[in-house]
């Protein structure tokens, strides 16, 4: 197998060589978010040894498809085919060909099956009459299938109450890399750079695999953010449209309700983005919300105390949150745009979102560095109003980006900050974390002790108030050492 050049999803490969060893028949459905390198680790882990191979183009009608499928087909054979009429015959030759094959394992490989599923295709009932009919009974062959569309790789393949449903028996979830092998890609790339600047660059691409292989080690990383972002024809300019695109029939929807999300850092519930988008009741929010969870745009949680219809929704997607901040409004003019930026205010405002949103990203490392990775927890954010205390004393609104609500009778309320030097915590900071801590044990009346955490990138200096924290966590532990 070709696995020496591929970094990190260890986890995965073990899956892979499982199924791979399993002694009856596997239809493997590989998902995650579009470029995080679902095609990669297929290609890469079976060295493009395959027995078949097909993937589906984007936009592109069924007759081009078949015809495409027919070309693949016939390379694949070595025989010359009849065009097939639908997917249906296009199946059955399929099956004609493998049926013909006397090896120990056959290895097939659809990609981006959701691209082949066009308007009345029947393209899904095709692929369940083949998979029913024969695939599932017959144990030497090892069917893996991928698709961006998460969407649709769960609600019409993996959740189908149709033909295929149940018929799904393994799952692969590819995720975005953490930082730990965001570092090993790019050392394997020969780019060496600090912590500090690695933060930096996951927090403008999330760690997909794509947008990293495109850094270029010969440049700094703001150089290298400006010609990926801002530089004349720049590669990745346009990449946040064809992403809702690629993903989404109703992109505008969707953008809409991404780019709503982008304002309020704490989030919204989902009345409140109904009301700024003015649409109208109904299930259509519900399903677009629904999905962009799916697809890891954003993420979903209760505050402490509140009610499940109080959820709130949060944009947690880096890429989409730095095209919105930025990209989105540049003109392309300058082209050293964010290297130009280096103390802006707006620059360090979005350092400070973004840097939460990577340690959201890397809350099993958060945990690990707390000592409480076996522990059962809880992890949102809270916030609350202004009110007046029981003896009426004024009381100012406040809010926590990462509660960590533990079974063993503690809860971390934790402060996030990204800094190029160890934080200094002053008095009126000591005060705002002290005052913080009390309104949230009034407010949620609580009776767990309530320890503060700090996750700073270089820690914090050691001063007089430095003592009042329980736990500090820094860029070290992040990235898992």
């Amino acid at each position: 197998m070709g696995t020496k050049r591929i970094v990190g999803r260890r986890h995965e490969m073990e899956l892979i060589q499982k199924y791979c060893e399993s002694s009856k028949a596997e239809l493997v459905a590989v998902y995650g978010r579009r470029r995080v390198g679902k095609t990669f680790l297929i290609k890469q882990y079976f060295n493009n040894q395959f027995d078949f191979y097909f993937t589906g183009s984007f936009e592109t009608a069924k007759n081009i498809q078949l015809k495409l499928f027919k070309q693949e087909l016939e390379r694949f054979s070595a025989q010359k085919r009849t065009a097939p009429k639908d997917w249906f015959e296009a199946f059955g030759q399929l099956r004609e060909y493998l049926s013909s094959l006397d090896k120990e394992r056959i290895i097939v490989f659809l990609d981006e099956l959701p691209w082949l599923d066009t308007p009345k295709s029947n393209f899904l009932a095709a692929f369940s009459y083949f998979w029913n009919s024969w695939g599932a009974n017959t144990p030497k062959l090892k069917l893996f299938v991928c698709g961006s569309a998460t969407t649709w790789m769960i609600s019409k393949l993996i959740g189908d109450k149709g033909g295929m449903h149940g018929r799904v028996n393994r799952q692969i979830y590819l995720r975005p890399f953490t930082l730990s092998e965001t570092e090993e890609f790019l050392q394997s790339k020969g780019i060496e750079w600090t912590r500090h600047q690695i933060a930096e660059i996951y927090m403008t691409m999330g760690g997909i695999p794509y947008y990293l292989d495109m850094l270029d080690e010969s440049l700094s990383p703001n150089q290298n953010i400006d010609y990926l972002f801002f530089h004349g024809g720049a590669p990745l300019r346009m990449e946040y449209d064809f992403i809702f695109r690629s993903l989404f029939k109703d992109s505008i929807s969707y953008r809409s309700v991404v780019e709503v999300l982008s304002k309020r850092s704490a989030g919204m519930t989902r009345g409140e983005i109904q009301e700024h988008l003015k649409m109208k009741s109904g299930g259509q929010l519900t399903e677009i919300l629904d999905n962009l969870c799916k697809c890891d745009f954003l993420r979903v949680y209760s505050s402490f105390g509140k009610k499940q219809r109080e959820q709130t929704f949060q944009l947690v997607d880096l890429f989409s949150l730095f095209h919105l901040r930025f990209v989105a409004k540049s003109n392309g003019q300058d082209e050293q745009y964010w290297s130009n930026m280096l103390d802006n205010p707006s620059r360090r405002s979005w350092q400070g979102y973004a840097f939460e949103q990577l340690c959201l990203h890397h809350l099993s490392q958060v945990k690990s560095a707390l000592g409480i990775s076996g522990i059962l927890t809880e992890a949102y954010a809270w916030s609350c109003k202004p009110f007046l205390d029981t003896d009426g004393t004024p009381r100012k609104g406040t809010q926590i980006d990462l509660v960590i609500d533990r079974r063993d009778q503690i809860i971390n309320l934790c402060e996030m900050k990204f800094s190029a030097s160890p934080f200094a915590i002053d008095a009126d900071y000591d005060e705002r974390l002290r005052s913080r801590t009390e309104t949230f044990r009034i407010v949620t009346k609580t009776r767990k002790a309530l320890h503060t955490v700090m996750i700073t990138t270089y820690g914090v200096e050691r001063n007089k108030y430095s003592s009042n924290l329980q736990r500090v966590i820094t860029l070290k532990e992040l990235f898992g050492n």
